[in-house]
């Protein structure tokens, strides 16, 4: 283990949140998330329009090869997650979910 993969694990072990996740057609595994709500502008023609996202993170350590379809189940709420996972860290060490509720 380095030492970015050492601060990564204390971050999602200090903020983080139980949560599980399920593959699509596979069993639940318990993993730690980090939630990121940010609102997001889209432009339609001359409008722009303020929309909530979801986004959640969770570790490569944890999920392996997270895909559109699979879930997440956070505090109680589900979630699906949609369009393609990022890993957007240098060290691909953190999956960044974009999900929509189930």
């Amino acid at each position: 283990m380095n030492a970015f993969s050492a601060a990564v694990d204390t971050v999602f072990a200090c903020f983080g949140v139980d949560a599980g996740y399920t593959p699509d057609g596979g069993g639940t595994v318990n993993v730690r998330v980090i939630a990121r709500r940010p609102d997001e502008i889209v432009g339609f023609g001359d409008t722009r329009v303020l929309t909530e996202t979801a986004l959640f993170e969770v570790r490569s350590s944890e999920v392996a090869t997270p895909l559109p379809g699979d879930r997440l189940t956070v505090d109680g709420a589900d979630y699906v997650i949609q369009g393609e996972p990022e890993r957007r860290d240098p060290d691909r060490l953190i999956w960044t979910l974009d999900v929509r509720p189930a």
